[in-house]
């Protein structure tokens, strides 16, 4: 392929040309010591194979482990990324051109080189919302506008007035928390969001089917419907189906503000498109260099680069989450529930951009083409560009395709 045939947001001067990220920046900052495992979709067996990152190199992993799911529920998954015997490799700089070359609509991708899936396979997507006082606020904001932009900076100040910055110190479902809803209800402030946010029970969701979800360089979808909607930089742990938390991903937790504002009850429509839930670009998993104590301090930055010229720089971290990561996982998986594959869990982000874009007191909202970088230091660059999710990559490979595709290639086993 020619350098033409990339997408050109600049280069740092290493790996392909043209590539919205290069390997280095792609790879968390001690690339050389993590142990990053993931998937890729291999044009010739028309599939997924599960891959580990070793060195410059994509090692096949997949006669091993057929499923990302089979890898994680392994007894030691961190051994098996490590020492499995490699099928073959792949360049990591190719597989990477690939998957963020430009195909025109209706042309058929480049078949030579495999490019990048979503980290994810059998695992169910879920989401915790409301983990942050700074994303509840906004919340409670869009219950207020009704989903409606143009009221948003009015009722900011007004909810802000009232409740910001005190429920920040508010441990969920504490006492202090019962003593706050009590208050907010006497003062005719109480919400749904406020409920989920500092009541006992957190905010979890399914976000996307099994597969659906799509990996880095690819296209994010935001529905055609919207005219209120940003992305939601997240920290995305992998849990077994014992309940151990065996890594952790990058998310993006694409989100319809005034659909979710019009009526809670419409969340699957503001959550739930096609192309609207990103993960990548590597599960790390845990070892003796990256754990729970990494997670609980991990640092995200975003950057929303329109095509328009309109740049967003933003953060969360999640030393401000209001509940721990094992308090989330606990509320997902127990006596109530089980996940025999395991799941993955979008932990809920501090960003909720208020930036006026178009209109004065109109906050943000996304452009199509929109590039959409979430990074952190130990879990390396997300990175996606915005188009519709009625116009995005049809999401057609499902479970019975991939099993299918497994059954043909003899990697199925009893």
């Amino acid at each position: 392929m020619a350098s033409s045939d990339y997408v050109e947001h600049g280069s740092d001067g290493e790996g392909a040309p043209g590539l919205l990220v290069t390997a280095r920046e792609t790879l968390p900052e001690d690339a050389r010591r993590a142990t990053l495992v993931g998937r890729v979709h291999d044009p010739g067996q028309g599939g997924p194979c599960v891959v580990a990152v070793r060195g410059d190199e994509l090692a096949d992993l997949t006669p091993v482990t057929p499923t990302l799911a089979d890898l994680t529920e392994s007894a030691d998954p961190v051994a098996l990324a490590r020492t499995a015997p490699a099928a073959r490799s792949w360049p990591l700089a190719d597989v990477l051109a690939a998957s963020f070359a430009t195909v025109p609509s209706g042309e058929t991708p480049p078949e030579a080189v495999p490019r990048l899936l979503a980290p994810a396979d059998l695992h169910v997507l879920k989401a915790a919302g409301v983990t942050f006082a700074g994303s509840l606020t906004e919340r409670v904001i869009e219950e207020k506008t009704g989903g409606d932009p143009a009221r948003a900076a009015a009722v900011r100040a007004e909810v802000e007035r009232a409740i910001g910055g005190t429920l920040s110190t508010v441990v969920p479902g504490s006492p202090e928390a019962a003593a706050a809803k009590e208050w907010l209800r006497r003062e005719g402030l109480w919400s749904q969001y406020l409920e989920v946010g500092i009541g006992p029970d957190p905010e979890v969701f399914t976000k996307a089917p099994l597969l659906a979800a799509v990996g880095h360089g690819a296209r994010i979808g935001v529905s055609a419907v919207s005219t209120w909607n940003n992305p939601e930089p997240e920290v995305v742990l992998a849990v077994s189906s014992a309940g151990r938390i065996v890594g952790a991903t990058l998310g993006n937790d694409v989100n319809l503000r005034d659909v979710e504002g019009r009526s809670a009850l419409l969340l699957p429509k503001a959550k739930d498109n096609n192309a609207s839930a990103a993960l990548g670009p590597f599960l790390r998993l845990f070892d003796d260099h990256f754990g729970l104590a990494e997670v609980r301090t991990a640092e995200l930055r975003l950057r929303v680069a329109g095509e328009d010229g309109f740049v967003l720089d933003g953060a969360s971290s999640m030393r401000h989450i209001s509940r721990d990561p094992l308090e989330l996982v606990a509320s997902v998986l127990g006596p109530h529930h089980q996940y025999p594959d395991g799941f993955l869990l979008y932990t809920g982000t501090l960003f909720a951009p208020t930036e006026d874009r178009d209109t004065p007191g109109g906050g943000f909202t996304h452009h199509l083409g929109d590039v959409v970088r979430i990074a952190c230091p130990a879990l390396g660059t997300l990175v996606n560009t915005v188009t519709h999710a009625e116009t995005a990559e049809p999401w057609t490979f499902g479970v019975r395709a991939l099993m299918a595709n497994l059954a043909r290639r003899g990697l199925l086993r009893g």
